[in-house]
């Protein structure tokens, strides 16, 4: 129950301001809102407020903002774009740009703030240098191996670590090779074997060994003034889209897979953990979310906020608009293929996280 709490917690507030960035954004140009949905439909609660009606809707995966005169992923009703001067079509090329890229702008500017606020509270954190994974992922050689956050690494093959940047060029530059690693728990020695995955660096391209481990802690923080707080927190919200870029890069390159990506169940899984952290840790997490909804939905894919841009981009260039049936068959092309995206990340989510043996459980 507190992991499905925490899960709604983050992606409630994501969802919220990202549609909220579409909704003030539209009332800005003098575009006449719908509907305001927490979810997608069916509905399941709400109220009408002037022309708008806002409401809860029951699958909690996201939200829309339904606008007159649009045809957008609900493809209600497309024969209602009348030309009046509150519908979406009467809009001129930047007015539908800015109604399209607040949502994701919005995303963008709650985790810079998310990310400041937190520098100008807690200080710009100083990295540890002991070799002590903070993380590890499970499935990959070291949680394979037995190695937990919290494990002192003292060796890894012929090489003795006392920093976590040992750690790093050591597993780095043995892809493939199996190693020896010695760790210290609760002042106890193991030792295993693992064998460093060969994947490709996002940052150079060469082929790198990884073993699913994270790092380094925090040995403290320094107290920084405003202006230091607030280009951390550019710095922080810069950093996390350019890895999110270098994800879809390696999807494109072969460097991963679809079944590297997470969904809603990972989500759900990673906000209970950080969730018992504290209050701290769950913004970060909800910045981290709130930059990779955002970048997501500006890629250019039909049903996206990226997609919408592509087509209103043609129609400008055209110099008329696309025929409504073109667009209502691009969005039901784009809905099916990012339905099955979808499906197919739950159904590694679901792997990952160990739902099909404890479903398999209950059936004896």
């Amino acid at each position: 129950m507190e992991t499905i709490l925490a899960f709604l917690v983050v992606i409630g507030v994501v969802v919220v301001v990202h549609e909220f960035g579409h909704f003030i954004a539209a009332r800005s140009v003098g575009i006449r809102v719908e509907r305001f949905s927490v979810g997608f439909p069916p509905r399941m609660i709400g109220k009408k407020f002037g022309d708008t009606d806002y409401c809860l809707s029951w699958i909690p995966l996201g939200g829309y903002v339904k606008m007159a005169g649009m045809i957008d992923e609900s493809m209600d009703n497309p024969e209602n774009i009348t030309g009046a001067p509150d519908e979406f079509m009467s809009k001129n090329y930047f007015q539908k740009v800015w109604v399209i890229s607040a949502g994701v702008i919005l995303n963008f500017v709650l985790a810079w703030a998310i990310y400041s606020g937190l520098t100008l509270k807690e200080g710009v954190p100083i990295p540890s240098e002991e070799a002590i994974p903070t993380a590890v992922v499970d499935g990959k050689p070291a949680a394979e191996a037995g190695l937990q956050a919290g494990d002192k690494l003292v060796r890894i093959g012929d090489t003795s670590i006392e920093s976590w940047s040992q750690v790093v060029e050591t597993i780095h530059g043995n892809p493939g090779v199996a190693l020896e690693i010695e760790w210290i728990r609760d002042g106890e020695t193991q030792i295993a074997t693992v064998t460093p995955d060969s994947e490709k660096s996002p940052d150079t391209g060469e082929t790198i060994g990884l073993i699913g481990i994270a790092g380094p802690g925090i040995d403290g923080y320094e107290k920084v003034g405003f202006l230091a707080a607030i280009k951390s927190g550019t710095d922080q919200t810069l950093f996390i889209l350019g890895q999110a870029v270098k994800s879809i890069k390696m999807l494109f390159t072969g460097a991963a897979t679809v079944k590297d990506l997470g969904g809603p169940v990972m989500i759900a899984k990673w906000s209970g953990e950080v969730a018992e952290q504290g209050s701290v840790a769950l913004a970060r997490f909800i910045a981290f979310i709130s930059i990779n909804i955002g970048f997501l939905n500006i890629l250019p894919i039909p049903v996206l906020d990226g997609g919408h841009l592509v087509l209103i981009t043609a129609e400008a260039i055209a110099g008329r608009p696309i025929p409504t049936k073109v667009k209502i068959g691009i969005q039901q092309v784009g809905m099916v293929g990012l339905l099955v995206l979808m499906a197919t990340i739950l159904w590694f989510d679901m792997g990952r996280v160990g739902l099909f043996s404890k479903v398999a459980g209950l059936f004896g």
